[in-house]
């Protein structure tokens, strides 16, 4: 892998991913500042019978699990991860959409985390009075990222 980067193979026709990445970043921090802008902290506003818009704050992982670890070490995890992800792309030749959801979706988070010390939520779903923990564009991209990566390793297991 280290030898591809410093070689600069794998990287011709990359572009694209990147840009991907770049759009779901643009499209995370616009939806964020929006939500900063506009609606009071803590305040909700319907949009459908399943689903409100809100604003929270998240200093935790995903579903607001791990708050005791600090902002610096969410930091440093998602430096780590942009570095390996960026690096995946440039090495690989097959789930690089999965890789361009997770490169944007990461550096969404991260930015919120180094800006704010906490991510933004504001995507509500629910049941009645059951809600999912508040997520993001970002928290979006992530997962669809990981459900594409999961489903493709137990293709290649067939």
């Amino acid at each position: 892998m280290i030898e591809k980067i410093a070689n600069g193979r794998g990287c011709p026709g990359k572009g694209r991913f990147y840009a991907i990445a770049t759009v779901i970043y643009l499209l995370d921090q616009g939806t964020k500042f929006l939500i900063v802008q506009t609606l009071p902290l803590y305040d909700s506003r319907a949009v459908l019978p399943f689903f409100n818009i809100v604003y929270v704050r998240n200093i935790g992982s995903a579903f607001g699990l791990f708050k005791g670890l600090g902002n610096g070490t969410f930091i440093v995890l998602s430096v780590v991860a942009l570095v390996l992800i960026a690096a995946l792309i440039m090495i690989s030749e097959k789930d690089l959409y999965a890789f361009s959801l997770l490169l944007g979706g990461a550096a969404g988070n991260a930015t919120d985390r180094v800006a704010r010390a906490y991510v933004v939520d504001f995507l509500d779903l629910y049941v009645g009075r059951y809600h999912w923990p508040a997520f993001n564009v970002a928290d979006s991209a992530l997962t669809v990222g990981i459900t594409i990566l999961i489903i493709s390793q137990f293709r290649a297991k067939t």
